[in-house]
């Protein structure tokens, strides 16, 4: 059961079951949540980074982006933050030393890419190696234009390979039918924790991303707070999406833009502007 249930709040109103605790540290999901596309963040919003920062008070990314694809956007808007990536799979700091890793144990990962395949799909594998962030197949089942968004990052091989002998992080697909994602959600079933979601970068199609089973971005949030010395149950978060319940489940706050998955909001402490109205610089109300 859920620590937060039917808490939700209309924006502006202040429920009785509201955490009063300052908060210690800021945990931000970034696509729908920062921004509704990475190529525009609203100034209200690069201004609201700056004062958290200013304020003293940490702030960690938590994605399901991919380490390159998270810091790019940003440094765009002037920002290098910690980050916590693909769905808790991998904590990275600033100077790039990781703070935590947890990737699939092979026979797990073996399993996952044998579920993708079984409904004609080859996965995007995200791997953590020094010379390469994800591979793929010559037949990728991700989007095309993902595919050409990877590029220069990506390596093509034998997936069987990648998946027996490199550390594997994650696997996804991108801006595909949400048929195509149901698919390989049933064909998984319980042997890995899969999030399935609607693609801002490919509207009207779904993103798909498997982590290994029982991993949560807010297993990256523990990792970081222990490194750090800040206080767990003092977390506040904005978050979106499915991908987003264990976060928010445990925040001592919690903030949903109002276009959010359903299952996010239903876990909202304050229902907050939609990503595409700036509404992330609501945390500025609520860091006392």
């Amino acid at each position: 059961m859920p620590n937060h249930v039917a808490r939700r709040a209309v924006w502006g109103e202040t429920p009785e079951m509201t955490p009063t605790r300052s908060v210690s540290l800021v945990v931000t999901d970034l696509d729908g949540t920062l921004w509704h596309t990475e190529d525009h963040v609203e100034r209200a919003v690069i201004a609201a980074i700056a004062t958290v920062q200013e304020s003293g008070v940490p702030l960690l990314v938590a994605t399901g982006r991919r380490l390159d694809s998270t810091r790019r956007p940003l440094a765009r808007i002037g920002v290098s933050l910690p980050m916590v990536v693909l769905n808790g799979a991998l904590g990275v700091e600033v100077t790039g030393e990781r703070f935590h890793c947890s990737p699939y144990d092979p026979a797990q990962a073996t399993e996952v890419l044998a579920a993708f395949r079984s409904v004609g799909l080859d996965p995007v594998v995200y791997v953590d190696s020094p010379d390469v962030e994800v591979f793929i197949s010559t037949t990728p089942g991700t989007n095309p234009d993902h595919v050409l968004a990877l590029a220069s990052g990506a390596g093509v091989d034998d997936l069987d390979r990648v998946v027996a002998e490199e550390r594997v992080l994650g696997f996804g697909i991108l801006g595909v039918s949400h048929g195509e994602g149901v698919a390989v959600v049933e064909a998984v079933g319980d042997i890995a924790e899969t999030h399935l979601d609607r693609s801002l970068d490919f509207p009207g199609t779904a993103s798909l991303t498997v982590a290994p089973l029982g991993q949560s971005k807010w297993d990256g949030v523990v990792a970081f707070c222990a490194l750090r010395g800040h206080d767990p149950t003092r977390v506040l978060v904005l978050a979106d999406g499915a991908n987003d319940l264990e976060l928010l489940d445990n925040a001592a706050v919690g903030l949903v833009p109002k276009v959010a998955h359903p299952a996010a909001l239903e876990r909202a402490d304050h229902v907050i502007p939609a990503a595409a109205d700036g509404g992330w610089s609501a945390v500025l109300d609520h860091l006392a």
